[in-house]
């Protein structure tokens, strides 16, 4: 800047120099600052334009595809108009305004990181969906026409080009202080204050780098993958096997106390809290399932569709009640599932990005600590070692910035579900009671106080469990009396064998077939003849019978006999049977 006053006449006094001097300093600054609020006023406008114009003319691309390309593109223009509008009012304050600048950057500085740091984390993923857009030339040329309409300069590049300008805006700031700095007298007041908010703009920047750099690792490894015992084994290779081992043995050495541990309670406290909140997601995720299974079962039972044979009273009543109810207030009950069932899983699968983060960080802890116990001893570790510990530094600083405000968003997911269903229990009971409200009227005992009318209805339901129990009882007493089975054909012999060896009060013929329950358990068929050694195994398992099968002794799982008649109809006594046998009387029948 020293040369800027050489042309000037070498019989000018030190004075005049030095003045003339400080009005080309001034003038070069004031060129400076009105370059950053015009193209500040510029670049709010291509915002805006972006955001109203173009977005809303753009709607044959789908809702989702816009909120990637355009992302936070609101959030930004908020902050930026209200930069911009502060920048224009240090128009009427010159001798300040280049102070007032650097501590408008200054005050603006964690709004501009918050900002653009999220526009920047998103625009790869945008820059994806025009190069898909490039595969359909007809889509192509819509949106191209489109931009071209409104912003004629962007000209081929299209969308692309107006993508791009948030960012390029971002990195612009510091460049665009220097300049205003570089032209401002180091004595001047404002000097230092232009020299913190050109280094707070850089900062800004690197944080937004390193902000997008701990994305692309998170990305990386919350994946949530679905895969095939067979696609694990084949991804498993010597690599990771020993990375595996490495890891393993690490963790061995931790639990045994040879090393030790590293110790991050602020990280242990919010992981603590996010695994009580996956928890209660899981819990109530497994509730709402039997809930709607319970609740699908209820609306298949539809008692008006029945004809009970009970002319008028209080039956018809009742029926003209619940068909009522199956018609109008229950449907819009089953508004459940998509109002809190179908969140919940959104809810739950929302989860299983960061758990899968938090067991990640898990590996990447056990590999740092071990590099940070090579780095002391060797002094050194290689280019790889050293990315795998700026991974989990990655990883660790982005769960714990990030975590706090997913437990809470989660917690109020969680509560919103909750609010959701308890407002549909409240609607349903008081629908039920509207449409009840006149045939209830009508009902007997409808004026009995609550006390009342619950202890006619216990007696009631008491007097009619009794009346089951008696009639299953005097159902049992008369049951019929097994049938005894033709002989098989060919099992005389067996028979003959199974009688003389154990005699007729120990023989049993199979009245249906019996499977064996397990592999060493015997299979009968039925109108076999076997002898009864044992009613219970080595165990005192009354349901396991050591019998004989002429041949074969083994166990076989059925229900014991009452003394030495039939269990159920499975087994009959065949004593008489087999003295008709042993008598030489007709083989296979039964004589009454």
């Amino acid at each position: 800047m020293a040369n800027r006053g050489a042309d000037e006449p070498s019989t000018a006094s030190p004075d005049g120099e030095s003045r003339v001097s400080e009005d080309r300093w001034t003038l070069h600054q004031r060129l400076a600052v009105r370059e950053l609020i015009h193209s500040e006023v510029s670049y709010v406008n291509t915002l805006q334009l972006c955001a109203v114009a173009i977005r809303s003319r753009l709607q044959q691309l789908p809702q989702g595809d816009l909120d990637v390309l355009f992302s936070n593109i609101d959030d930004i223009i908020k902050v930026n108009s209200k930069l911009l509008e502060d920048l224009q009012e240090t128009d009427s304050k010159e001798e300040e305004q280049v102070q007032l600048i650097g501590n408008l950057f200054l005050e603006s500085q964690e709004e501009l990181e918050r900002v653009y740091k999220v526009y920047c984390v998103n625009y790869d993923q945008a820059l994806q969906l025009v190069e898909s857009y490039r595969k359909d030339p007809e889509l192509q040329r819509e949106i191209q026409d489109t931009i071209e309409a409104v912003v004629p300069q962007a000209g081929p590049s299209g969308l692309s080009f107006l993508l791009v300008i948030p960012i390029q805006r971002i990195t612009k700031y510091p460049l665009l202080l220097q300049k205003i700095l570089e032209n401002t007298l180091p004595d001047a007041s404002a000097y230092p204050v232009l020299q913190r908010a050109t280094s707070a703009l850089q900062d800004v920047n690197n944080n937004i780098n390193e902000y997008k750099r701990r994305k692309e690792v998170a990305s990386k490894y919350s994946k949530v993958e679905q895969l095939t015992l067979r696609e694990r084994l084949a991804r498993i290779n010597t690599h990771t096997l020993s990375k595996k081992t490495t890891r393993l043995g690490q963790l061995l050495k931790q639990e045994a106390g040879l090393v030790p541990r590293t110790e991050d309670k602020e990280f242990d406290d919010l992981e603590e809290r996010f695994q009580w909140v996956s928890l209660c997601v899981s819990e109530l995720k497994s509730n709402v399932a039997a809930y709607l299974d319970n609740l699908e079962a209820f609306f298949r039972f539809q008692p008006q569709e029945w004809d009970l044979d009970i002319p008028g009273g209080a039956v018809v009543q009742y029926r003209n009640l619940a068909r009522d109810l199956q018609l109008h207030a229950f449907p819009e009950f089953q508004r459940l599932e998509s109002l809190v069932w179908q969140p919940l899983c959104s809810l739950a699968k929302a989860l299983a990005g960061p758990q899968n983060l938090i067991k990640k960080r898990l590996d990447k802890l056990l590999d740092f600590e071990r590099l940070e116990e090579k780095l002391l001893e060797v002094g050194s570790v290689t280019c790889e070692e050293n990315e795998a510990r700026h991974t989990y530094q990655a990883l660790n600083s982005l769960l714990v910035a990030e975590l706090p405000q997913f437990n809470q968003l989660a917690v109020q997911w969680l509560g919103q579900i909750l609010r959701t269903f308890m407002a549909l229990q409240r609607d349903l009971a008081e629908q039920v009671l509207q449409k009840a409200e006149g045939s209830l009227a009508q009902l007997p005992h409808c004026q009995l106080s609550e006390p009342a009318f619950r202890k006619l209805l216990e007696d009631a339901l008491g007097q009619a469990g009794h009346q089951l129990c008696s009639f299953q009882k005097n159902f049992e007493k008369v049951l019929p009396p097994p049938t005894i089975q033709p002989l098989l054909p060919g099992a005389e012999r067996q028979v003959q064998a199974l009688l003389s060896k154990y005699g007729p009060g120990k023989l049993y013929q199979v009245t249906s077939n019996l499977s064996g329950a397990g592999t060493l358990d015997l299979t009968l068929l039925r109108g076999q003849i076997v002898a009864l050694l044992q009613n219970k195994d080595t165990k005192g398992n009354s349901t396991r019978w050591l019998v004989d099968t002429g041949g074969t002794w083994d166990f076989l799982d059925s229900s014991p006999p009452s003394g030495k008649a039939t269990s159920g109809a499975t087994w009959a006594p065949s004593c008489t049977l087999a003295v008709q046998i042993q008598d030489g009387n007709e083989h296979g029948k039964v004589q009454g």
